[in-house]
């Protein structure tokens, strides 16, 4: 059984949305697989996904509220002692009662109590869970996908810009029919996100290393780096160390929760030649015996 939501994602249960959408970001941020990579972080990002997936939607907050659906989302089958005893025989058995009947009389009844006007004993079907694997500039841009299901069928998925992996997408309506007259279930897509060659994710900020010649720390250049969008080309100020850290503006994963862009962070890492030439161990050697200088290291 799934733990109670409000205590996964850490709120208590008169919460508003904009408290739980807050708490929910600040774990995302915490538990993403790009900042914490260990196996219990996945497993409990995952149980946060699947937290804020009844939490961030007002209708089925208020199902699982009312307790008609459980921390899975699935419905509720219950049935007060009333009912339960009404009709039980000594035989072990419901006294002679058809047990549709005895669902269609428990499921009826709190029909006429909620005094709704559609069929509450029609029960919901089931809902299906499927894993999608996708690309990672895919995750970051959005992307249109068709999930074969395991029967042949498929379905068609809009990705969502800027999602996340282990994060659950809900197609509503997409699951299995019900067998009582109900509406169907919901389709549960899992992303998996496959690791870029170059650029990691954390949390809306896009990382990448960039490789920099000796020269053009010492002296400065402009040069391409890879982003979401393509190459772009940025400037290496001159005497640039290596770890040092360029921030380019916008260029991280827009969020659709905030509404926000993260930003793309270029860290300088300072590549020798691979063979040092004569010249440049000449070089290197003069200018050392007259320009020495404390780099910071510590004994």
């Amino acid at each position: 059984m799934a733990d109670d939501p409000y205590v996964t994602i850490g709120v208590p249960r008169n919460a508003s949305s904009d408290d739980i959408r807050r708490a929910y970001l600040k774990l995302v941020k915490e538990l993403h697989p790009d900042v914490n990579p260990s196996r219990a972080a996945e497993e409990r990002f995952k149980k946060v996904s699947a937290a804020y997936d009844i939490l961030g939607d007002p209708d089925r907050r208020g199902k699982f509220d009312r307790g008609e659906i459980d921390a899975n989302g699935e419905p509720r089958r219950t049935y007060t002692r009333a009912h339960a005893g009404a009709g039980y025989g000594g035989r072990g058995g419901f006294g002679g009662f058809d047990s549709d009947d005895i669902f269609s009389d428990i499921f009826g009844g709190f029909r006429a109590r909620a005094g709704a006007g559609p069929d509450m004993g029609a029960l919901k079907g089931q809902d299906v869970r499927y894993t999608l694997e996708i690309d990672f500039l895919e995750a970051v841009q959005g992307a249109r996908k068709r999930v074969t299901m395991p029967g042949g069928g498929s379905l068609d998925l809009n990705v969502p810009e800027g999602v996340a992996d282990g994060q659950v997408l809900r197609l509503k309506g997409k699951g299995q029919a019900s067998r009582r007259g109900g509406e169907p279930g919901d389709a549960l897509i899992e992303i998996k996100v496959r690791p870029h060659e170059v650029m990691r994710r954390q949390g809306d900020d896009l990382l990448v290393d960039l490789p920099v010649t000796i020269d053009e720390a010492v002296l400065g250049a402009k040069v391409e780096v890879p982003s979401a969008s393509g190459r772009l080309q940025i400037t290496i100020p001159k005497g640039t160390s290596s770890g040092t850290i360029l921030r380019l503006k916008g260029k991280g994963v827009r969020n659709t929760t905030t509404g926000a862009t993260g930003d793309q962070l270029v860290t300088a890492r300072i590549v020798l030649p691979e063979v040092i030439d004569d010249s440049l161990a000449y070089f290197l050697s003069e200018w050392r015996q007259k320009n020495r200088y404390d780099p910071g290291r510590r004994g």
